[in-house]
């Protein structure tokens, strides 16, 4: 269950075009008539809506090219600019070789494929194992006829797609015709039910070791969540042992009403009592809702499902957000989730406790 990387060029992504005509299950046949490779890069971005490619480090100046969503991109560094209209307290930019996107809106993101494996192993519940997506994203097909997902009904096969540090559970593998070794993925908790088959190359396995509780030993632990400062630290014995950025819940709707329904919840006895190795999460009015698949490292500490949790959909940590919950980057994510208690199994990637013994208090105040 080693992670063996292989060269980017080798990575290929399938093309779907032309794969509703070969039946009910087209990935059987998927083809390698068109080929597209990741950038060659340490670092790259994925662009999150359409955005303008800019010539410096301002919305007003010269646009030298639009780039749409998923596109990717040579992430070089990050710098201070204007800041963007739709997040006026953020002035950091991407720098690319051709110019300068607003970094909210790009998700910060690697290419690393993985060597398939020819066997899956075989835990507490049967074979399987959980699996993260490694690069910036992958290209799925679904292994029913039509989707039960409201998300997924609403786009064409072309656009599923699975993200950059998205997890999901891994239950079979095969080989099509042309020798591609192809996953299996679910999600475990939460999910309409959608199966998906995905390229192997994508996901790297995630092993006990990489879930296995931080420091367990130690009982008195809390996370301080400061709203006003947009912050969390983990504490051990008063001591800060963990510090990173947050979002937590939005202060304003998308037409730039206040709200206060999406608020963090205060208070000062909050505990995490449900966590999730991967989360399909959902929720809200047809205005307003939201889905979300394969949301990672889920440790839920309020009423309503408010949860620490890992994001892929924006990269504009210190502004609130949310819809209550307090999006963190994926290894921060991770962090919370194996340090804190209640710890959870592998093999069924949940656990869900009732009562304050054993748990990890989370605190969240406004300054």
């Amino acid at each position: 269950m080693n992670d063996h990387p292989i060269s980017r060029r080798d990575f290929l992504k399938l093309s779907l075009l032309g794969a509703a005509a070969l039946g009910m299950r087209p990935w059987r046949h998927w083809t390698v008539e068109q080929f597209q490779t990741f950038p060659e890069s340490a670092r790259l971005g994925r662009v999150l809506s359409r955005l303008d490619l800019k010539a410096k480090p301002s919305p007003d100046s010269t646009t030298v090219s639009t780039l749409y969503d998923d596109a990717v991109v040579v992430w070089q560094r990050e710098v201070m600019g204007e800041p963007f209209p739709m997040f006026p307290t953020n002035r950091r930019w991407i720098e690319t070789p051709d110019g300068y996107l607003p970094a909210p809106l790009v998700q910060p993101v690697w290419n690393k494929p993985n060597t398939p494996l020819t066997e899956l192993p075989t835990n507490a519940t049967g074979r399987g194992m959980w699996a993260e997506i490694t690069v910036p994203y992958a290209q799925f097909y679904l292994d029913a006829a039509n989707p039960a997902s409201p998300l997924l009904k609403e786009l064409t096969p072309d656009r599923y797609r699975l993200y950059y540090s998205q997890v999901y559970w891994v239950d079979d593998i095969q080989t099509n015709s042309l020798g591609m070794v192809l996953y299996r993925v679910r999600e475990k908790h939460g999910s309409y039910g959608d199966v998906f088959w995905v390229p192997a190359e994508a996901l790297r396995p995630i092993t006990p070791e990489d879930t296995a509780p931080i420091r367990p030993e130690v009982t008195d632990k809390y996370v301080l969540i400061n709203l006003t400062r947009q912050t969390l630290a983990c504490f051990e014995s008063g001591s800060e042992v963990y510090f990173c950025r947050i979002s937590s819940g939005a202060k304003f709707d998308a037409s730039g009403n206040v709200v206060d329904r999406w608020a963090t919840p205060l208070g000062e006895n909050h505990v995490i009592n449900r966590k999730y190795i991967s989360l399909h999460m959902g929720g809200g009015s047809a205005a307003s809702g939201y889905e979300l698949l394969g949301v990672s490292w889920t440790s839920i500490f309020a009423t309503g499902g408010v949860a620490i949790h890992s994001t892929y959909w924006h990269n504009n940590y210190g502004e609130p957000m949310s819809h209550g919950c307090v999006n963190v980057r994926p290894d921060d994510a991770r962090f919370v989730y194996r340090w804190s208690l209640p710890q959870s199994p592998y093999d069924d990637g949940k656990i869900e406790v009732s009562g304050y013994e054993n748990v990890t208090r989370v605190i969240v105040r406004e300054e």
